[in-house]
């Protein structure tokens, strides 16, 4: 387990609209919470961006919960006002110290798009309300608990701050920014998923240990004014070598992409002057299947809080209310991914014993209708560890599991979450058991076994299976760290055939993705004749967004492939990642300008016409005195009477005739 402190009791009681929300057994929130536990001081107070959420699938309802199973009191603040520096001051000062994390999401990619525009919701607050939150919003939180708590600890996680531990490239301000430890004045960062490395550093505070002397734990990073006593670290290139220089950056980058690993990562340190040194510790080991039972089973309400009942709840909860969250971890290797630097690329999976208790208890909730929307985790079908040798000699250093193509030691297996997902398509009141979170198709491949793509189509899609081939263009799928497009093309024969073989009508939605790193524009046509010639024209496209922590952000910020050194073509103005979107979208009227330009800078015109194989019309030539639908009508002999237009099959039929007699 954990580490050997009993488990208290919990304090969930009967669930009557009369009771308040802590005998109910949600955490404290308020003072008048407090008071009704009987609790002076809490141990911890953790500020989050999120609304509060109960739920083993939102972050900080899982570290809290580990929390108190340790016999720690935490209290939520959640969503403080960013403007009012006393609004975090609401539980008092905590005895231990404050966490802090900016939610499910990073701040920055919960504000803005691809395109930098801001969005209109935010599924983590009431009511889908936008604005509750601030940007950078660990920076601000820390910055406001500093004003009132000049020196009560202050622990810094989740996703924002995980991919931000060390220097990195900014997306938003398109600048290198420091570690986010430095720009918060946060004393530690708890890096990753976190259950081991909050408990060790709660079990240090709570000996009496200085939080500035906890240098030395898995899974945090720290500052330190020297590295003296630092053993078998890596220097990384200091602050203002990355700044300076882009290809200092890339190689940096590549050093901590390398050391992720808990097996074999090494510490890593990062200097920013002679006295100031950011030390990254490596990585948590991974949790056994029965720790992961044990933090999955601990006393959720697997609900929001009832105080955002009248705004209507939180959206983000329909997604996952009737989901099972099977395994972490993922060793698929997309460049674009985050991934391998947050939860890291050993699988740990939990039991079957305890999705189904999960199970059981979804379907006894009332709004249940018989339907489990998903079971799975990064990539649904991981259930193990790649090979066997990770779980004691960690993942290789320098080499992907499935690309470029699969290593001849994979253990590409899916009879475990076959024989999962038929005990829960067994439970009484399931209906219909669906895999949302994504299969890797290239590992259905690699298992020798084609029972698992029989089941998938028999029982786990309903008319629509969506997986993410992401491009056509086998440079840029190198660039992505996704498998050639010669094994996309199998896995859509063969999920043809099964499912011909079943007698059932089931369609593949690929997911796609514009201006990765390494798209030309000439890359980006092949993309759209691949739609043109699939009849598809999807809905929605993934424009790349430059996040921090992943090799694809890296590229976008050095023109380098940091795992070769190589030289990458970066579509990096907006208006050209504009027309590389338009160009998947080819037959949205809105985008037949972009679809135009795009064309001509490719050199590509000849897709410019009336055949089939071209994406938009010739444009239309007008006499500019014609605009006028009243002269217009004058001059056909009908006083305000604007001519039909032709319909394109009788434009084609003039077009082909002219060409016959010309």
């Amino acid at each position: 387990m954990l580490n050997k402190q009993k488990v208290p009791g919990d304090i969930q009681g009967s669930k009557t609209d009369k009771e308040s929300a802590v005998s109910r057994g949600f955490l404290p929130v308020c003072r008048a919470d407090m008071e009704e536990l009987g609790i002076r001081q809490l141990d911890f107070v953790y500020v989050i961006g999120d609304a509060y959420v109960d739920h083993p699938s939102f972050g900080p309802a899982i570290i809290s919960r580990v929390l108190q199973s340790r016999g720690y009191t935490v209290g939520i603040l959640p969503q403080p006002d960013y403007r009012n520096a006393d609004s975090v001051t609401g539980l008092g000062e905590p005895r231990l110290g404050f966490l802090v994390s900016a939610g499910n999401m990073d701040s920055m990619v919960n504000h803005y798009t691809a395109a930098k525009k801001r969005r209109s919701k935010d599924q983590y607050t009431p009511g889908g309300e936008a604005g509750r939150r601030p940007d950078r919003a660990v920076i601000v939180y820390c910055n406001l608990i500093r004003r009132n708590y000049k020196k009560t600890p202050v622990i810094i996680g989740g996703i924002e701050a995980s991919l931000r531990r060390l220097a990195h490239y900014d997306y938003w301000s398109d600048s290198m920014r420091r570690s986010i430890l430095l720009e918060s004045g946060a004393d530690l960062i708890s890096y990753g998923m976190g259950e081991r490395s909050i408990v060790a550093i709660a079990d240090a505070l709570d000996a009496g240990i200085p939080i500035q002397e906890i240098t030395y734990l898995p899974g945090t990073v720290c500052k330190v004014k020297s590295l003296s006593r630092t053993g078998g670290h890596i220097l990384l290139p200091a602050y203002e070598e990355i700044c300076k220089e882009k290809r200092k950056y890339a190689e940096s980058f590549y050093i901590q992409y390398c050391n992720t690993d808990p097996f074999s990562g090494k510490c890593l340190a990062e200097e920013y002057s002679k006295s100031c040194y950011v030390l990254q510790n490596p990585a948590s080991i991974p949790l056994t299947e029965a720790e992961m039972d044990e933090i999955y089973g601990l006393s959720y309400q697997r609900t929001w809080h009832p105080m955002y009942d009248a705004a209507g709840g939180v959206p983000a909860l329909a997604e996952v209310k009737f989901s099972l969250v099977s395994s972490r971890g993922c060793f698929g290797g997309c460049s674009f991914c985050a991934l391998t630097f947050h939860q890291g690329r050993i699988i740990q999976a939990r039991s079957h014993e305890s999705l189904l208790a999960e199970a059981v208890q979804m379907c006894s909730e009332p709004d249940f209708k018989g339907y489990i929307h998903d079971v799975g985790g990064p990539t649904a079908d991981f259930r193990m560890p790649s090979c066997e040798k990770q779980l004691t000699k960690g993942v290789c250093r320098e080499k992907q599991c499935l690309f470029p193509k699969p290593c001849r030691n994979l253990r590409a297996d899916h009879r475990d979450y076959m024989a999962l997902l038929r005990k829960l398509r067994a439970l009484p009141g399931v209906k219909k058991v669906f895999i949302r979170s994504g299969i890797r198709f290239d590992y259905v491949l690699a298992d020798r076994d084609s029972g698992f793509l029989e089941e998938l189509c028999r029982y786990h899609v309903s008319g629509q299976l969506k997986v993410a081939p992401e491009h056509v263009s086998d440079p840029v799928l190198s660039c992505l760290g996704k498998p050639e497009h010669a094994v996309y093309e199998e896995f859509s024969r063969q999920y043809q055939k099964m499912n011909e073989q079943l007698h059932l009508k089931q369609y593949l939605v690929p997911y796609l993705m514009s201006s990765h790193p390494g798209s030309t524009m000439k890359e980006a046509v092949k993309l759209a004749e691949y739609c043109r010639d699939l009849g598809y024209m999807p809905e929605q496209v993934q424009d790349f967004y430059p996040t921090p922590s992943t090799i694809s952000t890296c590229m976008y910020a050095t023109g380098l492939d940091p795992r070769t050194m190589k030289p990458v073509y970066i579509p990096e103005n907006l208006h050209e990642k504009e027309m590389q979107r338009a160009l998947i979208q080819y037959r949205n009227p809105k985008n037949r300008e972009l679809v135009r330009e795009a064309l001509k800078l490719a050199g590509r015109e000849d897709l410019i016409g009336y055949g089939k194989k071209c994406l938009i019309h010739p444009e239309e030539k007008r006499n500019p005195a014609s605009k006028n639908p009243e002269e217009s009508g004058k001059r056909n002999g009908k006083k305000g009477h604007v001519p039909a237009r032709r319909n394109k099959k009788t434009i084609r039929n003039i077009h082909h005739k002219k060409q016959q007699e010309g």
